[in-house]
């Protein structure tokens, strides 16, 4: 048996006026996992521990079986493992985001956050942009490392774990009441927008419509992690697809396997085909037995606010990446399970993540059972199957 969990990151959301009262998840054309919700089953999971903030951290390392209350040091010490930085124990990782703020006024705090994604930044040119700010910023106690698009990381030495808000939490607002309290940080905030805002790379982006990537953001400060081994856990030798460093670095700090695939972005336009076959690959080919494969672009959608954009990564989601695994599966002759979920909802009323359970659906190729079905939100209330702690599920799935 191989079990594969294709992970629609922020994929959950709520019911939108524009689409008569259902959900981006409900108005998508999904005809594979529709399909196969009929012949599997469907239900609630609650992935982010009460009193624990709604992050793809706290909740992917949930889905994987990992308690959050127990393994979570941070998200930011999770990323640093997938760049490769080796964190001392006396060393604090911090998110680097290039972020855009408006232009608008001379004082820093007056500005607003436009973009926590600096337009979704290539990371060829994040990479130079953060170049330019180590040059003037870097010294004994803060060293900057690059990683994906906009998602970087600093390491700051004998630092502490200080309280951050993450960026998209507080999109379209002034930026003065969330700045960091930490002296040195708020001023490698604040100095980043006047080397980056008229770098020539951003006064380009301006001349093409684009939003800048004119000032860095901390967030999501932690310690070094320790997780246990996914093998030792589950007994399942695994592998992690996917284009973000966090999930990479949760997979190396696991002892998964990281696949990477080219074209793999965590864009709307990832190559979502690619990490497909990756996954099956690694199954069939190279004698894993667990693909996990991730998916950001509904949760970069959601962000975003764009109800266009977050059903076209659902139905990308659905066709590209789940019906190319099933028919190869199939094909194979195989018996697999697959477990669909998101980590959390990003709805797009909010634009933000929230800690509400998410639907989950899990298939069994080997059971025959067979009925009307439909995988959404409102399915897996009406299921009465909920899940209270999300790291369980995968106890659910790997013996269904």
């Amino acid at each position: 048996m191989k079990y594969i969990v294709v992970l629609g990151d922020g994929m959950a959301d709520y019911p939108v006026e524009e689409l008569e009262g259902k959900t981006p998840l409900e108005h998508a054309n999904t005809p594979v996992m529709d399909e196969l919700s009929g012949k599997g089953v469907v239900g609630l999971a609650h992935t982010i521990p009460e009193g624990m903030s709604p992050g793809s951290d706290t909740a992917n390392l949930a889905v994987l079986g990992y308690n959050p209350k127990v393994y979570y040091t941070g998200r930011s010490p999770l990323e640093a493992l997938s760049i490769g930085v080796a964190m001392k124990e006396t060393d604090i990782a911090l998110r680097c985001n290039i972020v855009t703020v408006s232009e608008e006024d001379t004082e820093y705090g007056n500005r607003t956050i436009l973009d926590h994604s600096s337009g979704e930044i290539s990371t060829e040119d994040a990479a130079v942009l953060l170049e330019a700010v180590r040059k003037e910023l870097e010294n004994e106690e803060y060293k900057f490392y690059v990683g994906t698009s906009y998602r970087h990381l600093t390491i700051w030495e004998n630092g502490t774990v200080v309280d951050l808000v993450p960026p998209h939490d507080i999109l379209g607002r002034k930026i003065g009441g969330y700045l960091p309290e930490e002296d040195a940080l708020r001023f490698m905030m604040e100095k980043s927008y006047e080397i980056l805002n008229h770098h020539p790379i951003n006064e380009q982006r301006a001349k093409e419509g684009k939003n800048k990537a004119n000032s860095l953001w901390f967030w999501g400060a932690g310690t070094r992690p320790a997780l246990t081994s996914f093998e030792e856990k589950t007994g399942k030798r695994g592998v992690m697809v996917s284009a973000v460093d966090l999930l990479k670095g949760i997979a190396i700090g696991a002892g998964m396997k990281v696949v990477e695939v080219e074209g793999a972005d965590g864009t709307l336009h990832t190559n979502y085909e690619g990490k497909a076959t990756a996954a099956v690959h690694a199954l069939l080919n190279d004698g894993f037995d667990f693909a996990y494969v991730h998916i950001e672009a509904p949760d970069e959608m959601g962000h975003q606010g764009s109800l266009e954009r977050k059903v076209k990564a659902i139905e990308y989601l659905d066709d590209k990446v789940i019906r190319s695994i099933k028919e190869k599966m199939d094909a194979s002759g195989e018996p697999y399970r697959l477990l669909v979920t998101p980590d959390h909802p990003t709805p797009l009323s909010l634009r933000t993540h929230v800690a509400e359970p998410v639907p989950f659906l899990i298939y069994d190729s080997t059971k025959g059972r067979k009925r009307i079905g439909y995988y959404n939100e409102k399915e897996a209330r009406q299921s009465g199957i909920v899940i209270e702690n999300g790291y369980e599920l995968i106890e659910r799935f790997l013996s269904e």
